[in-house]
């Protein structure tokens, strides 16, 4: 007689697991980079996804997927950016009078 309490040797299940595991963690790495281009801190995304019952591991393991993605998606810049600079030409520097000064001032005249 067959014990039917072994595990069978049937890969579908694991498969389906894995398939399952994929969309969850893709599902969470755009709910990161979508809310990543909102200007959300990435530290804000990961407690209010750990608060609402998302597992730590995958929440990390979704956050480092999520900025690797954006990261390949930013412009790289090939050139120096071009500084430009404008000589001033100094004024002449007047001394303003203390009012003690030209109280005395008005009296010398």
């Amino acid at each position: 007689m067959h014990d039917r309490t072994k595990f069978s040797t049937n890969t579908k299940p694991r498969r389906f697991c894995i398939m399952v595991e994929n969309t969850y963690k893709t599902r969470l790495v755009e709910y990161i980079k979508r809310n990543l281009r909102k200007k959300y801190p990435i530290e804000t995304l990961r407690i209010a996804l750990i608060n609402q019952g998302y597992m730590r591991n995958s929440v990390d393991e979704a956050i480092k997927i999520a900025v690797n993605e954006l990261a390949k998606e930013a412009p790289v810049i090939k050139e120096r950016p071009e500084i430009e600079h404008e000589v001033l030409t100094e004024e002449p520097i007047v001394e303003k009078k203390s009012l003690w000064q030209k109280i005395v001032g008005f009296f010398k005249r």
